[in-house]
């Protein structure tokens, strides 16, 4: 299938259903969330006895200021008592730097937990999706996929770094002041706490808004992502500068950066009334403590000039604790629409997995493949759509040559994708080493299989680190051997560097046929007993594929070896040739009896004989 270039969603299926459902509710959240920190307890722990301390010490210094005030400056005796301000003065400088001291050491902590559990569940993603079914890939753009690991991961980082410190420092920092506030003088904390209640019903509204907007805002850095993935790619520069569509590109990726310059701007601007609201709340209530104080000593009641100073600092220390927890609740909501994405990938279960009563392949009867009325559609093909095969039955013996082909279309590659399990057959079943494929472990399927496709995929790294991808332990000897079997280790040996040159993005620093023999010997490198070819010569130049063909014939002896092939030329020595049509086997035998047949096989013969 074509790479598609239209503006679609950011959105893949799967994650349909989390974008079009009811956020989470907060308390489920918070639920999932502390799962995640489960691991860090002893951290967390010590975390909570530190905030708690500085909370704690935090309330103390406006206690002081009144005895400062009431005792140090203005005693009843109408003369500063000097020694007792010092010794308070002392006392508060000791609670400061202590303060300072463990809200050094918190920060330490709630970083180091934050950003182990953040990590964790980057890689606790990356490992899931490692599990899903290749059907999962094919319909999910991979820009989408790596905006779940990179946006929404790294998004909801400041909640997990900041949170737990956050929620009980504040918590116990409020609920010490306002006890303190009591304390000093309960009318007086009436008078400050009245429209608190309004505050977080507008706390709730504004939370419900930006949880909106971050959904948007998440879809757009998917879409950004997606379109950086698709056209910074190699392949995608050479298309865009090949039908010189750079332009379109740009324009294609700022029209989303002005979408997304959009939306963080409503995102961060949607709570910034609110915060003002709450700072002039805050702010104007010492002069209303003023004027009610003034109207308590009216009213015979005594108020200390001590009380009124320090009620008015325990007040304002409040206000960015109080800030704290409204905006840890407000960041809560917003990531619910992060978390949401997040878990709705991890909540995924793979399509294809192994079965309770999976078993390893049984060596003894390693080489053998059946197919027996297999039928298989493609999961994403739609209602009506025929499937791609249809009551396809064949056996290979261990050890034989067989080759598919047929028209493009046909379902060839099909055959080779269901071998190793990486789509489930609709109907029918597959037979490997005379067990059905459904019940046998995957690591061991996949072991005794090896793969060469005709596009060759191949990291940015070194050759000797490509080929070590088989086998990660190989020596160097090992590397050259399979190099040799390739039909690469000469030309491997011609470069500077010889196995420690590196290929480039996908390879492209090495030509096709360079490219496909190093794919060779990086299988030959696993040693598999069934080995499937994919076509694995069609894109190259007569005396490329010459060379690679050779190489191909090294690889397949000895092993079952099953070829899809566009080239007839590459399979006139099969043991035996099944020829593909509309999702059926028509015809089956050597390439003598199917020429002679006159059949569809011979037709295709004939038509590629008389092109050369």
């Amino acid at each position: 299938m074509g790479k598609q270039r239209t503006r679609i969603s950011g959105s893949d299926p799967d994650a349909q259903k989390a974008e079009n459902a009811d956020a989470p509710r907060i308390p489920d959240l918070l639920a999932r969330i502390a799962q995640l920190f489960q691991p860090h307890r002893r951290a967390l722990a010590v975390t909570a006895v530190l905030a708690i301390i500085s909370a704690g010490l935090s309330v103390l210094p406006p206690l002081l200021t009144r005895q400062a005030f009431d005792v140090g400056l203005f005693p009843a005796s109408g003369r500063p008592d000097v020694p007792v301000l010092l010794e308070i003065v002392g006392l508060m400088i000791v609670i400061y730097v202590s303060s300072a001291g463990l809200g050094v050491w918190q920060t330490f902590l709630t970083a180091t937990v934050g950003n182990r559990v953040m990590g964790a569940l980057r890689v606790r993603l990356f490992g899931h999706l490692q599990k899903m079914e290749l059907a999962f890939f094919t319909r999910t753009k991979t820009g989408i996929i790596q905006s779940r690991l990179q946006n929404d991961v790294g998004g909801v980082s400041s909640v997990l770094t900041n949170t737990v410190a956050s929620v009980l420092g504040n918590t116990v920092t409020v609920a010490a002041a306002f006890v303190s506030m009591l304390v000093l003088s309960w009318q007086l904390t009436i008078v400050a706490v009245i429209l608190m209640p309004i505050l977080v019903i507008a706390q709730r509204r504004v939370g419900r808004v930006r949880a909106k907007i971050a959904t948007k805002t998440q879809e757009s850095l998917s879409d950004m992502t997606a379109i950086t993935q698709e056209t910074l790619s190699v392949s995608g520069i050479l298309l865009a500068k090949s039908f010189n569509q750079q332009g379109t590109e740009v324009a294609r990726y700022s029209d989303e950066n002005d979408n997304q310059i959009r939306l963080q701007v409503r995102e961060q601007m949607s709570g910034q009334w609110f915060f003002a609201m709450v700072q002039i709340f805050l702010a104007i209530i010492p002069a209303v403590i003023y004027i009610c104080a003034a109207w308590l000593l009216f009213q015979n009641v005594a108020v200390t000039a001590g009380t009124i100073v320090a009620f008015t600092t325990v007040q304002a220390r409040l206000m960015w604790p109080l800030l704290g927890l409204m905006r840890v609740a407000l960041d809560l909501q917003t990531s619910q629409a992060l978390f949401a994405r997040i878990f709705e990938y991890l909540d995924l279960h793979p399509a294809i997995s192994d079965a309770p009563n999976a078993h390893p392949v049984d060596p003894a009867r390693l080489g053998r493949v059946e197919f027996d009325d297999v039928v298989f559609a493609y999961p994403d093909s739609g209602d009506g759509t025929p499937p791609t095969l249809k009551g396809v039955s064949f056996t290979i013996e261990p050890g034989q040559f067989a080759a598919f082909v047929g028209p493009s279309g046909a379902g060839k590659t099909t055959v080779s994708y269901l071998i190793p399990r990486f789509h489930e057959v609709t109907g029918g079943r597959i037979l490997f080493a005379g067990d059905d494929v459904r019940q046998l472990e995957q690591d061991s399927l996949v072991a005794n299989i090896g793969i060469v496709s005709q596009e060759t995929y191949l990291f940015h790294a070194t050759i000797a680190e490509n080929l070590r991808y088989a086998k990660p332990g190989a020596t160097d000897a090992e590397l050259q051997q399979a190099a040799r079997a390739a039909n690469i280790h000469d030309t491997i040996a011609s470069f500077p560097l010889g196995y420690d040159t590196v290929v480039g993005e996908r390879g492209y620093r090495l030509s096709g046929g360079e490219k496909q023999r190093i794919a060779i010997a990086r299988v030959l490198l696993k040693d598999p007993r069934v080995l499937i070819l994919d076509e694995a010569t069609s894109a190259l130049d007569s005396l490329s594929e010459r060379i690679v063909q050779d190489a191909l014939d090294t690889a397949s002896a000895g092993r079952t070896t099953i070829a899809i092939a566009h080239r007839l030329s590459t399979i006139v020595s099969a043991d035996v040739i099944f020829v593909v049509d509309a999702g059926r086997i028509v015809e089956h035998g050597t390439h003598a009896e199917l020429t002679a047949q006159g059949g569809v096989y011979a037709r295709l013969y004939a038509q590629q004989v008389s092109q050369i």
